[in-house]
């Protein structure tokens, strides 16, 4: 029961008539098998096309080994009767998203093998993101940058676009950019003189109908690159939504959207300059809090800091400088951060104690005999704390 792919004769048509040959299923969904359709089956890493049928909502389409195509309708709804000639209407605004981002991917593909020597070994158009993964890691920004040039001046060169079924003797002569998946009714598209690949797919005119493609960013993937790109109308709604941030940005600091760097390069340096200056002033107090600590006793500082986990750090390090270890909590909203240090020649097992502080009281932490940190529960007795696990362990 083969399906007759109306769309391979005219990708821009929106509409047609059929007749419902079968009720089918689609992995438990109820479907029906056309005699011809203008829906386009998911395949090649392009989307299903939705739309209606004998106004019946179609919400997925899938074609099968023995060339039926399965047309999916929306739970709730009647499926048209076996026999009966119904209207078929495209989501036209789906399929021409679809018909950009595939012809797109084409360019890209061919302008990235030209200028990158980065072949494409598959490709996906996503609902929220399209993808080419090409056989080279890493590529050069330059690369990319030159192949996403050239992509874009064969859309400004607005090339006629064919698709078609070429012969046996045709399609030898074709300098193909990659081998044809099966062996016999190869169709083949042909984007000026630019490129030659094997496609089943729905394809743009012409390729100024693209609009504009962007590469978005690349990483790595099982020993390839995938590189995720943008075309058409994607495209400008990521343009617009990329303008919308950069003028919020702008407005907050003031200035012109061309002026965004350097105003967030001052506020960058003024960051770090006020970071600078808190660690110098956090050092200072530390070194006072530090004295205060362990002037007047001998042995192991316990004590609670008013302060966080940073100033209890500070403070411990200038304790183990002064020769006594540092058994110090920071009572904070969520809970006291413990810190504890110990000095040279100290047999303190810092990792040890925390850990049966931890286990005691219901709070978390550990680290080496030398160091550790943890975090206890809010409102714990540190110094009865400690004396109980220094007693358990003795």
């Amino acid at each position: 029961m083969t399906t007759v792919r109306l769309y391979h004769a005219d990708s821009f048509a929106r509409a047609f008539t059929a007749r419902v040959l079968a009720h089918s299923t689609w992995r438990d969904r109820p479907a029906v098998v056309l005699d011809q359709t203008g829906f386009y089956p998911e395949a090649g890493g392009q989307g299903a096309d939705h739309g209606v049928l004998g106004g019946v909502p179609i919400i997925d389409v899938q074609h099968d080994d023995a060339g039926a195509i399965h047309h999916v309708v929306e739970a709730g709804h009647e499926r048209p009767a076996i026999g009966a000639e119904v209207a078929g209407a495209i989501d036209w605004p789906r399929r021409r998203v679809h018909m950009a981002l595939h012809t797109g991917q084409h360019v890209l593909s061919a302008a990235l093998v030209k200028e990158a020597n980065a072949a494409t070994q598959s490709a996906r158009l996503g609902e929220n993101a399209c993808t080419i993964d090409v056989a080279r890691d890493p590529i050069p920004e330059a690369e990319l940058a030159r192949a996403e040039d050239l992509a874009n001046a064969v859309i400004d060169d607005d090339l006629a676009i064919r698709a078609w079924f070429p012969e046996a003797g045709e399609l030898a002569t074709l300098p193909l950019r990659r081998e044809p998946k099966v062996d016999d009714n190869v169709r083949v598209l042909a984007i000026g003189d630019f490129d030659y690949s094997p496609c089943g797919g729905t394809h743009c005119a012409r390729t100024g109908q693209i609009g504009s493609i962007r590469i978005l960013g690349t990483e790595r993937y099982k020993g390839l690159t995938r590189i995720t790109f943008v075309a058409g109308a994607r495209a400008r709604a990521e343009l617009a939504a990329r303008d919308r941030i950069v003028r919020g940005l702008a407005s907050a600091f003031t200035c012109g959207p061309a002026e965004l760097p350097p105003a967030v390069d001052k506020l960058r340096r003024d960051l770090q300059a006020t970071r600078e200056a808190l660690r110098d002033q956090t050092r200072q107090l530390a070194a006072l809090v530090a004295a205060s600590l362990a002037s007047g006793t001998d042995g192991a500082v316990i004590a609670t800091v008013d302060g966080d986990a940073e100033l209890a750090r500070a403070v411990a390090s200038r304790l183990v400088e002064l020769g006594r270890d540092a058994l110090l909590a920071a009572p904070g909203a969520e809970g006291t951060a413990v810190v504890m240090m110990r000095a040279a020649g100290s047999a303190l097992d810092c990792g040890g104690l925390l850990g049966a502080i931890a286990k005691a009281s219901g709070g978390r932490g550990g680290g080496r005999p030398d160091r550790a940190e943890g975090r206890v529960p809010a409102g714990i007795d540190w110094p009865a704390a400690v004396a109980a696990a220094i007693a358990a362990r003795a």
